[in-house]
């Protein structure tokens, strides 16, 4: 047995054992056998008789790239797909996976930072502090003439059935003369975690006939219509990407209605979030939407 295990030493030659792998490469052995599982970072030779793992002095880079991803708390799927893209299409595909990552990583710190500072003016008692932050304005709207879908929807499909329901709207518009204003969504009842509504999207278009056709068209599949929506005096707040997650948008809607209550104004019509922003191009930090009340 022990001319055996000698034999095998001399053939996998400069082979450096786990441990002496893990040591050089930063990870632990348990991260190791991790990696291999998952295919992340196979050991370049397994002993069939003791299953000891070896692994060569050129994989010490990959094992470190590996190891830093993994410090930006990348999930291993998304890791296995950059270190993939660097070895089959080259150091610009796997820096566009990251980049791609990165991004989505900042959008998601910038709408936590958003909740834990609604969080913390409730949990403080000083949500009048916070409501203080947004800027109240009052605008006038004219009557238009509105394409609507509606849905009974719980505040978590929002994200989906929003950008959804507004990108079908907007292709009907094109066929009715072009989108005269910015779409909105009005809540017509309190959606949230429990209550589902309903909400309405709206797309405001030019040619009230073709939208009738175009709505009649659709059938029953998405609840689809046509409306006057009158014109109104809307109280809003502009509110930014980050800001537009559930639930801390709703201190966006609680700072509107503790203005409106200070000027003894009453509501005249359901809250709405007006979208005036490409939402794909924005960033987290910037101004997409204005969250408003119909007063008088």
């Amino acid at each position: 047995m022990n001319q055996e295990r000698s034999e095998h030493a001399h053939d996998v030659g400069e082979l450096l054992t786990i441990g002496a792998f893990a040591a050089r490469s930063r990870l632990s052995p348990k991260a190791l056998r991790l990696y291999d599982r998952l295919g992340l970072l196979a050991p370049a030779h397994v002993d069939e008789v003791s299953g000891y793992r070896y692994y060569r002095a050129d994989q010490i880079e990959r094992a470190r790239l590996v190891a830093l991803l993994r410090q930006l708390d990348m999930p291993l799927a998304r890791i296995a797909g950059v270190v993939e893209a660097g070895d089959a299409e080259g150091s610009l595909a796997a820096a566009a996976l990251l980049d791609a990552y990165w991004a989505d990583a900042e959008a998601r710190f910038a709408a936590q930072r958003t909740l834990a500072e609604y969080l913390r003016g409730r949990l403080s008692g000083r949500s009048s502090e916070m409501y203080e932050k947004f800027v109240i304005e009052t605008v006038d709207v004219p009557e238009q003439v509105v394409l609507t879908e509606s849905r009974h929807t719980l505040a978590d499909e929002l994200p989906t059935w929003i950008p959804a329901s507004l990108g079908r709207l907007e292709e009907g518009a094109r066929v009715c003369g072009g989108a005269t204003a910015a779409p909105f969504v009005v809540y017509h009842s309190e959606v949230s975690q429990e209550s589902d509504g309903p909400a309405e999207s709206c797309v405001p278009v030019a040619d009230a006939d073709a939208a009738r056709a175009w709505a009649s068209s659709r059938g029953r599949a998405f609840d689809t219509r046509v409306r006057v929506e009158p014109a109104r005096r809307l109280a809003y707040t502009r509110i930014t990407k980050a800001q537009v997650a559930h639930p801390q948008i709703l201190a966006a809607f609680e700072a509107v209605e503790g203005w409106m209550a200070a000027r003894g104004l009453s509501y005249d019509g359901p809250c709405r979030e007006v979208y005036f922003a490409d939402w794909d191009a924005a960033g987290p930090e910037d101004a997409v939407c204005d969250v408003a009340f119909p007063v008088r």
